[in-house]
């Protein structure tokens, strides 16, 4: 994956300097990436069921509340966690995404959406960001 190119080859101590986005270290970026992962297991899963989607703005206040909700609630992983929690999380939507049914991964479904803006086109904005922040 494009994403995880982009830290190959960093030390611990540079996974865990701020100041890649914001005051976000690489980890901490890892670490969102792998949320919004999370949150396309839990949504794809409902949508499988039949079921809408909650709305961010109505059950957290907007997005930007629930990433800063969702960083406070990881800050305290190790890197290694935070790697392992990653693979692991990444290696269920792949599970999940091969095992649905191929009308749901039409590129006009609604989990199609879902799944193409909590993953892949999520990657490559957090990846663009490391690698400026690596001058590569």
């Amino acid at each position: 994956m494009d994403f995880r190119q982009s830290y190959a080859g960093l030390s611990a101590d540079d996974l865990l300097n701020p100041g890649v986005t914001g005051h976000w270290s690489v980890r901490d970026i890892i670490a969102h990436v792998t949320t919004w992962e999370e949150e396309t297991l839990k949504h794809l899963a409902a949508m499988l069921r039949g079921e809408k989607c909650p709305r961010y703005s109505v059950q957290y206040g907007g997005i930007n509340a629930f990433n800063a909700l969702m960083t406070e609630t990881k800050k305290n992983l190790t890197l290694s966690e935070v790697i392992r929690q990653q693979a692991d999380v990444h290696a269920r939507v792949i599970r999940l995404i091969e095992s649905v049914p191929e009308e749901y991964l039409d590129s006009k479904s609604r989990f199609r959406h879902r799944l193409r803006m909590d993953t892949y086109s999520h990657y490559p904005k957090h990846a663009q960001a490391i690698r400026r922040w690596r001058n590569l």
